[in-house]
């Protein structure tokens, strides 16, 4: 493999082109880190080099562990030349991983395909189907039942109607031959026999004829209808990325409608909410803040082109670096105005520019830096751009370069980071002094602070709490001069210390405790990591619509809360923030079960229902909800049968749920869990191969489009280029589909209902034998053309509110959660409805024409008129009652609906015209031209077409005048804003959703850091031979081709 190639199998490293057969990879489609990590090769395999020689002649033997979905951990051995050697996770480069900064390696592969490691961590592919769809299949079952109910009710009247009457009427109207108690063919047959074998007969004809109640044609306009949807989505341009040239892609159409019933969003961080660049936005020094622009009198200004610092004096400056604020560079470059500051600030980049694990690498003579993590590579970033660079390192010495000048120190000793210390120190030697450089999150810096700092840290703080409400990551930097002496004492203990054989870890841990204290307080940096445009207000307008919002990420738990305050997703108003963070089942237990009760009293103090979030009489708007963040090896308790309920206990108490350090397989979990339990609809979101399992378990899953490559994509039911664009997918796309799909269903049951039942009553009139009322010919054009493009266009295009206000007004997302526009309820409504107006349409006509002749005095009662004044009145009611319920008029909607009217008449016209005599259609000739021509056909239609509208347009009145629904309200907000007032409108409440509070202070500390790179400096692996020379620097880490 070559230099950003991707790993395609699980392999065990063998050599590698960097010394001491080290390896770097990228993990992000594992844990969705972009931090580098470390592999070795064995050295006894790292001997082939690149030889492909030997290569071919390698001949050993690999026991290893069966595959599982363990990421981090591998064990096996290997057996060579009679020895054998020992496997683990260090030594292997697992499918996912990226290659970078190492020119090339090789492997063995020792599982591919499903066997290995990201493959089992991805979950089988479901079939999924939505809500809508399950429960159609219910309805379809119940509707047989009804047929096979009204047949038989058509069977049994049939019977009676035969042995009473039709025995004795049977030289009228013979029985067939073959029937028993023909009279004519055995005159001594039994009545009943024969009305036996008539009614079973005309079972199965009522069940040919009433067939249309079972909506056959539904699940073809159903998939044109989602098709369209689909569409929709694919065209819109709001959701195109022309940065990336990539549109929205809905990459199925069976799952449209379900985005308007989200009731749950996982998410993954990295590449999904933030872009992982970091960025250094603010810093303190000595008391002093820097990083917001100001003017000559000190009023803030505006972050512009102008205002932007000009770095050109330094030849090494990076043209992509950005900061704004001219008077930290002041004191920098020139120091007479304020000598001490220009001191703290020398002395604050020195400190970042030294106290680090980035590695140097010369590529075309521009230095380019390993970077373990992008919080360091942001860090020496700026302190390359503010003069301070650095150039090279050995296992000895660290080279930076001051204003122009060299500076060489010597490495005495790293005191490395871990997640325990939460800071790391170096110790550094030059001219004769012996400086320690520290720098780690403010909660561990300040307990070991010298007393005299106690003013600086009082203003220093002030600043923290200032950067961490705005989502800064921060980081304390601090000093400390150690006398020759103190140092010489102090190196044997950690000699010792370092070379322990029982309890190594803690012996250094107070060796370093030793060193570490009486720190002198230099300032605090502040790093943004940069979140996807429009991330913040997406998160709190979905939030708004009351969907819950869960992150499960692989990163760290400082990380993870720092990006949550970022989003929005955590809030200063939010009355706790709990976090578990157990080792074992009993605290986790514990902890889960704390917080419950805690939430349950807080709850209660404030008359909350923390179902709904609603609030009492008195709790006002203070009340800010819960979170929750739990650790991924405490998730693994929780994911235990006797504690997930406990676990979901408290997340659905929350109004957002932290999930970190977690394995995809554990993001399965989690959403599965809320899947099957609460029975909501959920989402996933992630852009990486590390999401692909929580994608598929979830009812619908979304790629983004991002850096991490397409696997995410392939696997999802939907794509998107950035998370904000989820938003309009569900609260404008989804939303609509759900309210167009609900109102298509209830009209296609309610036409289809008053169709068929026509027949059923009109079989008390037929001595129920099965004869139809309509026209065959209309009856098979009833749904295929007659009342099809009405629907269809109800369907595709109908909206109750523009997009601006469906994403203004979030609380229109609610009926989804609540699965109020189609239901049980609304489908008996429906049903209801379609028998009314079937006894409207049967038995208006029917006393209207009983009796009634034309002007020439010629009686217009025969079944072809009766028939074609129903069928005609039922057309003209079913489009008009279509009408009404559509809210989005267009020249199109007029044309389908009007027109379905018009070309209904005109085809009655030309069928009945005698044109289709020669293929038989003769039995209705003449019927169309002679029924128009009355006024009784006329007064009859619009007599049933009054008699069925005017209850609908009263009960809809009295439901808008009484009781006004919010979709009504913002309807007729509609139509007296224009859409330019609105757009202006939406901006600027959604920029005051949030309030800032001050009651709570809390760390923006976070670093995205390893142990174990500062042992590997030190012992010189790592190490290039030769001397660096550059005539550029470039900080590789931080480019937008590598970070996610």
């Amino acid at each position: 493999m070559e230099n950003n190639q991707f790993v395609a199998a699980d392999l065990f490293l063998l050599s590698t082109s960097e010394p001491n057969s080290l390896c770097y990879i990228e993990t992000a489609e594992l844990d969705g880190e972009t931090n580098l990590k470390v592999r070795q090769a064995l050295p006894e395999t790292a001997e082939m080099g690149n030889d492909v020689h030997q290569f071919s002649n390698f001949n050993a033997e690999i026991d290893c562990e069966a595959p599982n979905n363990r990421l981090s951990k591998f064990e096996g051995t290997m057996t060579w030349n009679g020895v054998k050697y020992s496997i683990d996770n260090d030594k292997v480069l697992l499918r996912g991983c990226v290659l970078r900064n190492t020119k090339w390696c090789y492997g063995l592969v020792i599982f591919a395909g499903q066997d290995t490691k990201l493959m089992m961590n991805s979950g089988k592919t479901k079939f999924k189907r939505t809500n809508i769809d399950r429960f159609m299949n219910t309805l379809i079952l119940g509707i047989f039942g009804f047929l096979a109910s009204v047949c038989l009710i058509c069977t049994i009247l049939c019977g009676v109607w035969e042995t009473s009457t039709g025995y004795i009427f049977q030289y009228y109207l013979p029985w067939e031959t073959f029937v028993p108690g023909n009279i004519l063919e055995d005159p001594s047959g039994a009545a009943a026999a024969g009305a036996t074998t008539i009614s079973v007969l005309t079972f199965l004809s009522y069940v040919i004829i009433l067939n249309t109640v079972v909506p056959i044609s539904l699940y073809v306009s159903v998939e044109v209808i989602r098709f369209s949807h689909s569409l929709w989505i694919n065209w819109d341009e709001k959701m195109y990325y022309a940065k990336t040239d990539t549109p929205a892609l809905a990459r199925t159409t069976t799952l449209n409608e379900e985005l308007g019933q989200i009731e749950y969003i996982f998410s993954d961080k990295t590449g999904t909410l933030t872009q992982n660049i970091m960025t250094f936005n603010k810093c303190s020094i000595n008391g002093m803040s820097y990083g917001d622009p100001s003017d000559s009198e000190g009023n803030p200004m505006e972050l512009l082109p102008q205002t932007r610092v000009d770095f050109s004096f330094n030849p090494l400056y990076e043209k992509s670096f950005e900061f704004y604020d001219n008077k930290l560079l002041t004191v920098i470059r020139s120091g007479e105005s304020n000598p001490q500051q220009h001191a703290c600030a020398s002395m604050f980049f020195k400190l970042l520019a030294l106290c680090h694990t980035v590695m140097p690498e010369v590529k075309d003579d521009i230095l380019e830096y390993q970077a373990q993590s992008p919080d360091e590579a942001a860090l020496v970033s700026a302190a390359r751009n503010f003069g301070f660079v650095f150039k090279s390192r050995t296992p000895s010495t660290i080279t930076i370069e001051v204003n122009g000048v060299e500076e060489v120190y010597e490495l005495l000793c790293i005191l490395d980071f871990n997640n325990v210390r939460k800071r790391m120190s170096v110790i550094l030697r030059r001219d004769k002094q012996i400086m320690l450089y520290c720098k780690g999150a403010d909660t561990t810096v300040y307990e070991r602070l010298d007393p005299a700092c106690q003013t600086v840290r009082d203003i220093t703080t002030t600043h923290l709490n200032e950067f961490a409400q705005i989502g800064l990551r921060t980081l304390c930097l601090a000093i400390k001069e150690i006398d020759e002496t103190t140092y010489n004492q102090w190196k044997k203990k950690h000699h010792e210390a370092s070379t322990a054989i029982q309890d190594r870890d803690d012996k250094l841990h107070e060796v370093y405790e030793e060193i570490e204290q009486n720190l002198m307080l230099i300032g605090a940096t502040a790093i943004e990591d940069k979140l996807q445009d429009g991330v913040p207000e997406t998160i709190a307008n979905l939030a708004l619509a009351g969907i819950k919002i869960w992150v499960l990420t692989g990163d760290k738990q400082e990380t993870a809360i720092n990006i949550g305050y970022s989003c929005k997703l955590l809030t200063e108003e939010m009355e706790e923030v709990f976090i578990v963070d157990g080792e074992t089942y009993e605290e986790v237990e514990k902890q889960l079960k704390t917080c419950n009760d805690k939430m349950d009293s807080i709850a209660s103090n404030n008359q909350i229902d923390l179902v709904s979030f609603t609030e009492g009489v008195d709790a006002g708007s203070a009340f800010g909800g819960f979170a929750l963040v739990i650790n991924g090896h405490s998730l693994v308790h929780g994911l235990t049968k006797n504690l997930e309920l406990v676990l979901l206990e408290a997340g659905c108490k929350c109004k957002a749920v932290i999930c970190c350090r977690v394995t995809p397989i554990q993001k399965a979990l989690v959403v599965d869990l809320v899947k099957q339990h609460k029975k909501s609809i959920t989402l996933a979101i992630g852009d990486g191969a590390n999401d692909v399992s929580m994608i598929k378990t979830a009812h619908i899953g979304v790629g983004i489009s991002g850096q991490e490559g397409m696997q995410a994509v392939l696997s999802s039911d939907f794509a998107l280029a950035q998370f904000r664009f989820l938003e309009r997918l569900l609260l404008v796309h989804g939303r609509w589909s759900y309210l167009r799909m609900c109102k298509f269903l209830k009209y296609f049951f309610y036409k289809n209902f008053a169709f068929t039942l026509c027949h059923f009553w009109f079989a008390f009139y037929c001595g129920s034998s099965a004869q139809t009322l309509y026209d065959p010919l209309f009856i098979s054009l009833y749904n295929l053309v007659f009342t099809s493009l009405p629907v269809l266009a109800l369907g595709i295009f109908d909206q109750d509110v523009n997009d601006e206000l469906s994403v203004r007004f979030p609380k229109l997302y609610t009926p989804g959660h609540l699965n109020l526009l189609f239901n049980t309820k609304v489908f008996l409504y429906s049903v209801i409805e379609g028998i009314l107006a079937s006894i409207a349409l049967f038995f208006i006509p029917y006393g209207a024409l009983s009796q009634s002749v034309n002007h020439n005095g010629r009686d217009i009662a025969d079944i072809q008129s009766f028939g074609y004044v129903v069928f005609s009145t039922l057309i003209v009611v079913m489009t008009i009652r279509v009408g009404m319920d559509m809210y989005y008029w267009t020249g199109l909607n007029h044309f389908v609906v009007w027109g379905s009217i018009v070309v209904f008449f005109c085809f009655a016209l030309f069928v009945y015209a005698g044109v289709l005599v020669p293929i038989g259609v003769v039995e209705y000739t003449g019927t169309a031209t002679f029924v128009m021509g009355s006024g009784i056909f006329w007064f009859t239609l619009l007599l049933t077409v009054i008699t069925v509208m005017i209850p609908i347009i009263v009960y809809r009145f009295y439901n808008i005048d009484i009781q006004c629904a919010l979709t009504d309200r913002v309807r007729l907000l509609q139509r007296t804003e224009k859409a330019s007032v609105i757009s202006r409108e939406m901006r600027s409440s959604r920029g005051s959703m949030t309030r800032r509070s001050q009651r709570s202070i809390r760390s923006g500390y976070a670093f995205s850091h390893e142990e174990g790179f500062g042992d590997l400096i030190t012992s010189g692996k790592n190490i290039p031979e030769g001397d660096v020379r550059l005539r550029g620097t470039r900080n590789s880490t931080v480019t937008e081709e590598e970070l996610v």
